[in-house]
């Protein structure tokens, strides 16, 4: 399973929220990005309660304000395996 989350966070963490989840096992990609959204980060894992631990540990973060989940459809582009 894979998933893709953009997230919104106070002004300047940015640069610590990537430090803390870029060391997760299941995030596969994480950057800063300018526009609505602060962080864009890929995550990726064979159990789907692994993504899910994810996207809540980095909701409940206390300088996260706002993030948006996009779960991959396969099948549907892209390769199986991506």
């Amino acid at each position: 399973m894979q998933a893709y989350v953009l997230a919104s966070c106070k002004s300047g963490e940015e640069a610590a929220i990537i430090s803390e989840f870029k060391e997760l096992p299941e995030v596969v990609e994480i950057n800063g990005i300018w526009g609505k959204y602060d962080i864009f980060m890929k995550i990726k894992n064979e159990d789907p309660s692994k993504i899910d631990s994810v996207v809540h540990r980095l909701r409940n973060h206390p300088s996260v304000s706002d993030t948006y989940t996009m779960h991959v459809l396969y099948g549907q582009g892209g390769s199986i395996d991506d």
